[in-house]
């Protein structure tokens, strides 16, 4: 961060004005008003501050004014609940797709996986990490590696079986006029992706599969067009909180990853606002 900038985690009022006509209205009860509860910006700061550095809940520094770490943490599942996340994915996305910003001529897919230190649910036993417990985290993304939609499996899951319900994931965009957007041209995958039966899957709803054949010689032959999902992924990682998996609960977890995949689009917005206004 440089001198004189604020922190990534204080809400902007830019960022505030995308996210206040998200959030569920909770009206105050009369009868049992109790404590007056913390203002949601607030709070909000508080969810971005473990975000972006990682730290416990139950270290959430109570002198910074974000609330207690349960109060987040309660937020943040409640805020997932209602949709609100996913609903700022797509408003970035059609806002993106309104400048021309989206690539829908390719989309590139892969899996990532994370150690998961306190299990939960959903995770399984790594094939690639010595059999400890972790996550893989699916992503699909537009030709210059802006999130499209991104899933959460145990880490034992094979690729592929998330390869049709993570392009059915990709929510319509809207932005431009005509129908929303939801399907790229092609799609590319690297050979874990290589099964017939899926590639007939993947052209049934009207994309190219483009996915590198086992038994070629090294690398997937793809990489000139699938280094931004590596790229992607990176970013995602560059996020503290989901470099490992802390969270017992799935759904906090995926809402974490929601939540960082907007930042990603909310960055990309800004730098495309930037280059305009730059003579």
């Amino acid at each position: 961060m440089r001198r004189g900038e604020q922190p990534p985690w204080i809400v902007s009022d830019e960022l505030w004005a995308r996210i206040q006509p998200l959030l569920p209205v909770v009206p105050r009860r009369t009868d049992h008003p109790g404590r007056k509860r913390l203002d949601d910006r607030k709070v909000l700061s508080g969810i971005l501050f473990v975000l972006y550095t990682g730290i416990p809940w139950e270290f959430l520094p109570q002198e910074l004014g974000f609330g207690s770490g349960m109060t987040c943490w309660r937020r943040l599942r409640d805020w997932n609940e209602a949709g609100v996340w996913q609903r700022l994915h797509e408003s970035l996305l059609a806002e993106l797709n309104a400048v021309g910003a989206l690539d829908w001529a390719r989309a590139v897919i892969d899996g990532s996986h994370v150690r998961a230190l306190k299990g939960g649910p959903n995770p399984g036993l790594s094939p690639v990490d010595r059999a400890r417990t972790g996550s893989k985290r699916h992503l699909i993304t537009e030709g210059h590696g802006i999130p499209l939609a991104v899933s959460l499996t145990g880490g034992n899951r094979n690729d592929v079986t998330r390869l049709v319900p993570l392009i059915q994931a990709v929510p319509p965009v809207r932005g431009r006029r005509g129908r929303p957007r939801q399907r790229p041209v092609r799609l590319y995958a690297d050979r874990g992706y290589d099964h017939d039966t899926y590639r007939k899957q993947v052209q049934a709803l009207g994309i190219t599969p483009v996915i590198a054949r086992r038994g070629t010689g090294h690398g997937s032959g793809l990489g000139v067009h699938r280094w931004v999902v590596e790229q992607s992924f990176a970013l995602l990682h560059w996020f503290r909180r989901s470099r490992i998996r802390w969270e017992i609960r799935d759904d906090i977890h995926a809402a974490f990853l929601s939540l960082a995949c907007s930042i990603i689009c909310r960055r990309r917005l800004k730098k495309l606002s930037l280059h305009r206004e730059t003579p």
